[in-house]
């Protein structure tokens, strides 16, 4: 393969001037570039990034773990964090925990070994490890936590509204005039699980409607763990249920329709998280819509900023979701009632 004396020789210039010319680090007159330029095309020479990253001490690219990158909430998530990478010069690499730590820790490892300049992390349930953190810092390579945050571990993060999410859904079932509200969890340990929890039982005392622990179960926040929820509470006949995310509420759905019961005649249903295709579901459900695509692109910026300014107090930002009412939680159905009894 050609290198960059043979550009050198090709062009007739220096070394020192074909290297100013590929980093763009110091003035070169337009007849030199042009030369340079030409010879670079005409040998087919490609740069060694290697040899470039080792010498700047960056790498210029970002680490990703994500949970699964097969679940519809995070390719937005992951195209946010693309964007803004790309826009301050950075490429992302991806990689998918499955909420194990273990090949967490494989993966945070390989990105120590690549010298990524900075990671993104949507961490897996349980804590990390002293001697990880220890490494990270001294490679000084910051970490941007995405959506979890876990105890003992003090750095950037960006966050949902995790409690106000599940807060907003339950209150709106419960205005509608439902009052045995079921909740359907997500993955035990996940700081996002703990909050909607939360969220679902201030809203609860909001209304001074009494918990019963029978209408309250944990999934994982895949489609089977939703459709055993269904099983478990419908049995329990609840008036409505709020689901914490979209993939267990499609398990949800097909509980329902084993027990031969409507969506929302016969139980009404919120979800967290919205997509575009929603409108096709029959009925249209009711979300918190969670702002991915912001999420990606807020926890990407802080780490460029993070990257380029070093050691600081740890920020966290949270974002803001949003209600969308469609048909699944009966809110038709409750004023055409009210219609009646007037």
């Amino acid at each position: 393969m050609p290198n960059i004396y043979d550009v050198a020789k090709r062009a007739r210039v220096s070394v020192a001037t074909v290297s100013a010319v590929l980093n763009d680090s110091a003035f070169v007159s337009a007849d030199l570039k042009s030369r340079v330029q030409a010879a670079v095309a005409a040998l087919g020479y490609q740069p060694n990034l290697l040899a470039r990253s080792m010498a700047r001490q960056k790498t210029q690219t970002l680490g990703m773990i994500v949970p699964d990158i097969a679940n519809p909430f995070f390719p937005e998530v992951v195209r946010g964090a693309e964007d803004v990478a790309h826009g301050a010069g950075y490429t992302l690499l991806i990689a998918s925990s499955d909420n194990d730590v273990a090949k967490e820790e494989v993966y945070l490892r390989l990105f120590l070994a690549k010298r990524v300049d900075g990671v993104i992390l949507t961490k897996a349930p349980g804590r990390m490890p002293r001697e990880l953190q220890q490494a990270f810092a001294k490679a000084g390579v910051p970490v941007v936590l995405l959506a979890r945050t876990v105890a003992g571990f003090v750095t950037d993060a960006v966050e949902l509204d995790d409690k106000g999410a599940a807060y907003d859904g339950v209150t709106h079932l419960l205005r509608l005039g439902y009052q045995r509200v079921a909740f359907v969890g997500g993955l035990h340990g996940a700081s996002t699980s703990r909050k909607r929890l939360e969220g679902y039982k201030a809203a609860l005392r909001a209304a001074n409607v009494p918990l019963e622990p029978a209408l309250v179960t944990e999934g994982d926040f895949r489609v089977e763990s939703g459709y055993r929820a269904g099983l478990d509470l419908l049995k329990c006949r609840p008036e409505a249920v709020f689901i914490a995310n979209y993939l267990m509420t499609v398990g949800f759905m097909e509980a329902l329709r084993q027990y031969r019961l409507r969506c929302p005649e016969d139980v009404a249903l919120v979800t967290c998280d919205d997509y575009p295709w929603m409108d096709s579901f029959s009925p249209r459900l009711t979300t918190i819509d969670l702002p991915k695509r912001e999420l990606g692109a807020a926890a990407a910026q802080l780490l460029v900023e993070r990257i380029a300014k070093g050691k600081g107090r740890a920020r966290t930002v949270t974002l803001k979701n949003a209600l969308r009412v469609r048909e699944s939680c009966g809110c038709g159905l409750r004023a055409g009632t009210r219609a009646r009894a007037r």
